[in-house]
C-alpha cells in the first residue's frame, strides 16, 4: 500500500474515531444546550477572556492564544457531521491495523523498552497497549491534528450546541498554556484533542504527568511524559494490571446470542459450562476472571471474551470497535496472530436512509426503536433483537442489509 493512500485511510479512521469520542464524551444531560441564539463573537471572546483572567491564568498567554481567533467554519461541519454509511467492523478493522503498523509497533516497542518497563512498574498498564493506544490515536507521532487547538475550542465553545462542555476545555487549555506546559500556537484535531495519546484538554490538564521531572508536561516531544500520562490515565481509570483486554472465542453451535453483550458478566467457568472455548478450540482459562461476550459482525462474524480492562479502554473512547482494535493491535505488537475468525467479507455498510428505513420497518411491526433517526443505538438493537427472537433468527441485535431485506419481506 502506497504511503499516500496509507495515510488517506488513517485520517478517515482518526476521523471517524474523533466523531464517535466527541460524541460520547459530551453525551451526558449535564451538557444539553438551549436552542439560544449565540451572542456576537466578539461580545463572546471578551466575555471567556475575563473569565479566564479571573481565575488567575497568565495574562500574556491568555491574551496571545485569543488574540485574532475567529470562528472555523470547518470545525462546525465535522462537529455537526453525520457519516453517509456506516462503518463496519471489518472496514474499520483494515484501516487501524495493518502489517506494517504492526511492524513498526513491535520495532517502538523495543526502541523504547527501557522507558516502557519503569512505566509499567509504576502504572501498572503494559508497555504493548501504550504502543498500540500510540500507534492508533497519532500513527505513533505521525499526526497530531491541523487545527489551531484555541482557535477549534472557541469555535465550538461559542457554537450553542454544547457550549458548557467546550467552554470548559478552552478554559482547561488556557490553564495548561498558562502553566508553560503546552505552546500557544499548538495544534490538535478538529474536537481538541492533543499530543502523541490526543488527550482533551480537561483529561490533559488532570492526567498528564512530567514523568521525567522536567517541570514540564509534555505530551508532544517527551515520550517519558507521554507514556506516563496514558498510564496514568488508564490506571485510574481501572486498568488490572493482572489481566489482558479480551481474546477471541468460539461460540457453540445453538448458543443463545441474547447473553451476547456487555451487560452480561459470568465468571469463565460458567462460559466453559455453557459451551464456549477459545478460538482454537482449547479450554476456557481457569481462572477466577469475569468477562462479556461482543459480537461485532453478528452471529456470522469473530466472538470475543472482554474483560476489566477492555472496559478501561472504552472509558477513553467509547467505541467497541475502538476498544477491539486497541487489544489485537497490542497482542500482533507482541507476537500473536490475526484473528482466525475474520469479519465477514459480505458484510457491507448501511447507509442512514437503510437505518431509517430499518427503524421505521421495525416500528410499524411493533418493535421499539425510539425513533427512525438513522442512529443504531441500544434502543435500536434491543427492537432489533426482540424482533429476531420473534421470527426464530438467532437474536444478536446486528443490524444488516440482510435484516432489512427480511423486515421489507414481513411488512411489504
Amino acid at each position: 500500500m502506497s504511503k499516500t493512500k496509507y495515510t488517506r485511510i488513517f485520517l478517515k479512521i482518526a476521523t471517524m474515531t474523533a466523531i464517535i469520542f466527541a460524541t460520547a464524551v459530551t453525551h451526558n444531560t449535564a451538557y444539553a444546550q438551549s436552542d439560544e441564539t449565540a451572542p456576537p463573537f466578539d461580545t463572546w471572546l471578551s466575555e471567556l477572556r475575563a473569565e479566564a483572567l479571573s481565575k488567575g491564568f497568565d495574562t500574556d498567554v491568555v491574551t496571545r492564544a485569543l488574540a485574532g481567533v475567529t470562528p472555523i467554519e470547518r470545525i462546525i461541519e465535522l462537529d455537526r457531521r453525520q457519516p453517509e454509511f456506516t462503518l463496519t467492523f471489518r472496514k474499520y478493522l483494515d484501516g487501524a491495523i495493518s502489517d506494517k503498523r504492526v511492524k513498526r509497533g513491535r520495532e517502538l516497542l523495543a526502541e523504547h523498552k527501557k522507558l516502557l518497563d519503569q512505566v509499567a512498574a509504576k502504572y501498572g498498564v503494559h508497555p504493548r497497549f501504550l504502543i498500540a493506544f500510540w500507534g492508533l490515536e497519532t500513527n505513533f507521532g505521525d499526526y497530531f491534528g491541523a487545527f489551531p487547538v484555541a482557535g477549534a475550542l472557541a469555535t465550538l465553545a461559542h457554537d450553542r450546541r454544547r457550549a458548557k462542555f467546550f467552554r470548559a476545555q478552552l478554559l482547561a487549555a488556557l490553564d495548561i498554556m498558562s502553566r508553560g506546559d503546552m505552546p500557544i500556537d499548538v495544534k490538535g484535531s478538529w474536537a481538541g484533542a492533543m499530543g502523541n495519546f490526543q488527550f482533551i484538554p480537561t483529561t490533559y490538564r488532570d492526567f498528564a504527568i512530567d514523568f521525567d521531572g522536567d517541570g514540564k508536561r509534555d505530551l508532544w516531544n517527551n515520550m517519558s511524559d507521554g507514556f506516563g500520562s496514558a498510564a496514568n490515565y488508564l490506571s485510574r481509570s481501572g486498568w488490572d494490571k493482572n489481566g489482558t483486554w479480551g481474546r477471541e472465542i468460539r461460540l457453540p453451535d445453538g448458543f443463545d446470542f441474547a447473553l451476547a453483550g456487555l451487560d452480561t458478566k459470568r465468571t469463565l467457568a460458567e462460559w466453559q459450562s455453557l459451551g464456549v472455548r477459545r478460538a482454537d478450540g482449547r479450554d476456557l482459562p481457569r481462572v477466577d476472571v469475569k468477562g462479556s461476550i461482543v459480537i461485532p459482525s453478528g452471529h456470522k462474524g469473530p466472538a470475543f471474551m472482554v474483560y476489566t480492562n477492555f472496559q478501561t479502554i472504552l472509558k477513553w473512547n467509547r467505541s467497541i470497535f475502538y476498544a477491539i482494535a486497541i487489544g489485537h493491535l497490542a497482542d500482533r505488537i507482541a507476537g500473536q496472530g490475526r484473528f482466525l475468525t475474520p469479519p465477514p467479507a459480505s458484510d457491507v455498510p448501511m447507509s442512514r436512509a437503510d437505518v431509517k428505513e430499518m427503524q421505521t420497518r421495525l416500528t410499524s411491526l411493533g418493535f421499539d426503536t425510539g425513533g427512525a433517526d438513522g442512529v443504531i443505538g441500544r434502543m435500536t438493537r434491543n427492537a432489533i433483537r426482540t424482533y429476531q427472537t420473534s421470527v426464530g433468527l438467532p437474536p444478536d441485535a446486528y443490524p444488516s442489509m440482510d435484516l432489512l431485506k427480511k423486515l421489507r419481506e414481513a411488512s411489504g
